[in-house]
């Protein structure tokens, strides 16, 4: 897997690096800025990028508008962002093509190593990584028109846990249930949300948008 790296901390971001290729991983490039990344994922498409939110010039959310960018120019690339915090604006449309590969971890998560590269390797397969503490910031922003009004409190944990990217096993032991308990739940969240089986786009990941508030509008 070759991996492109932007982030400004020069510390965090060497450290990244060798985590990675100890695993395996082929990092391509590392860089500090999120116009040097651009320039280099626009003529290269890397599998995966781990993304920092706020980095030169601005120091606001410069690698987040990147990423952003970068999905635009290379439909469906997989992206990890990072962050010391949640950062609203652009999350919606980084996660609002039903396209997956998308992950959005704070920092201090990257100590847990094991579950930085599974997340990694989850969102380069099309699937989606998200800090429960981003998810329950983001929730923060429900809409009234809910489209998860018609779930029960149990199909709402199942869902949460989904968005954390968890499969069913994983699902099962934290809610202490059996795996066809963890699938006909998920089944109903399908039939709730309207996702069918001919559903564009993989319907696990739409639910995870749904519940997110970032569905794609079709």
């Amino acid at each position: 897997m070759r991996v492109v790296i932007a982030e400004d901390d020069a510390l965090l971001r060497e450290g990244l690096v060798l985590l990675l290729r100890t695993a395996g991983i082929d990092v391509v490039a590392a860089l500090d800025n999120a116009e040097d990344f651009l320039t280099l994922v626009t003529a290269d498409r890397p599998d995966a990028v781990v993304v920092d939110v706020r980095m030169p010039p601005t120091f606001t959310d410069d690698g987040l508008r990147a990423a952003v960018r970068a999905r635009e120019i290379h439909p469906g690339l997989p992206v990890l962002v990072l962050s010391n915090w949640v950062e609203d604006s652009y999350v919606a449309e980084l996660l609002g093509d039903g396209s997956g590969g998308v992950g959005y971890l704070l920092k201090e998560r990257v100590g847990k190593v094991d579950r930085f590269l599974e997340s990694l390797h989850r969102v380069a397969g099309g699937g989606t990584a998200m800090d429960p503490e981003v998810i329950s910031q983001l929730l923060v922003r429900r809409k009234s028109d809910d489209p998860l009004a018609a779930l029960t409190p149990r199909e709402r944990e199942v869902l949460a846990l989904m968005a954390e990217g968890l499969d069913n096993a994983t699902i099962a032991a934290r809610l202490v249930v059996s795996e066809g308990a963890v699938l006909k739940h998920i089944r109903s969240i399908f039939a709730k949300l309207n996702l069918h089986a001919d559903e564009v786009g993989h319907r696990r990941v739409l639910a995870v948008l749904a519940y997110l508030g970032a569905a794609p509008r079709v």
